[in-house]
């Protein structure tokens, strides 16, 4: 199990689930930061890590088993516009989605937001640096840096010497399940967190904590206020649970 600053709430939920699994299963976070890449790769070899959470991917749910409940309940995919402050006023000012898309945007260049994007008609410019994004905001070379609104407020209060903020009136939607994953082979754990997390649906303990956790940015985004661009997710495999709307943040039901 890999931890960073954004892993209470996975971490939480992954002790929750296996709480209420009736096996006897304890999480741990990993003794080791690494990129990304690394921790996938460690967990499909099954070195070191049992678990991991991730945005998911074709690539990802081919080489690793993935649990299909999206943890944070789809709140990845509510993408606020991270901007230079000096260019809110044109940001709100903008008319349509297609002006929106024809600004330069920037992205992971193997982050799974990538493609999609692109697929849906964003002018979008990719980096291999999560920190080199942030540079490339603030040197104007790309517009805006769609980010989850999970992350999105940490991010300007980590960076407060660029002047970033966050854009006024957009929100881009799009499915973006996170997942936990296990090794290809792990079915026994792959079940103990399915049937915990079923579990902890049902009995409302997993709404708890995601509101815990999740709430006041939720109401801090006022998504009610914003206009919401949906575009479609092409990387999703056919086994997404897209239908079953109780898996799904909706700021139209809320939490």
């Amino acid at each position: 199990m890999a931890q960073d600053e954004r892993g209470q709430y996975p971490i939480s939920l992954l002790k929750l689930a296996l709480s209420k699994s009736g096996v006897a299963y304890e999480a741990k976070p990993s003794k080791h930061d690494m990129p990304q890449w690394r921790t996938l790769r460690h967990v499909q070899m099954g070195k070191e890590l049992d678990v991991v959470w991730t945005f998911t991917s074709p690539e990802r749910e081919r080489d690793l088993l993935p649990i299909r409940i999206p943890i944070d309940r789809g709140l990845l995919g509510w993408r606020l516009l991270l901007v230079n402050r000096s260019d809110s006023d044109y940001f709100a000012r903008l008319e349509s989605a297609d002006q929106l898309k024809a600004l330069r945007s920037g992205q992971g260049h193997d982050w799974p937001d990538f493609p999609i994007l692109q697929a849906n008609g964003f002018n979008v410019t990719s980096s291999s640096s999560y920190q080199g994004l942030f540079a490339m905001l603030e040197r104007g070379r790309i517009r805006y840096f769609p980010r989850s609104m999970t992350e999105i407020q940490a991010e300007v209060d980590a960076h407060q010497k660029q002047a970033f903020a966050i854009a006024p009136r957009w929100v881009i939607y799009y499915p973006a399940p996170l997942y936990f994953f296990v090794k290809k082979d792990n079915y026994a754990l792959a079940q103990a967190i399915e049937r915990g997390l079923t579990i902890a649906m049902k009995d409302g303990s997993m709404r708890q904590l995601f509101v815990r956790h999740f709430g006041n940015m939720i109401k801090q985004a006022q998504l009610d206020k914003r206009e919401v661009i949906t575009i479609r997710n092409p990387q999703l495999s056919e086994q997404t649970p897209l239908l079953k709307t109780e898996l799904w943040f909706s700021p139209v039901l809320g939490f």
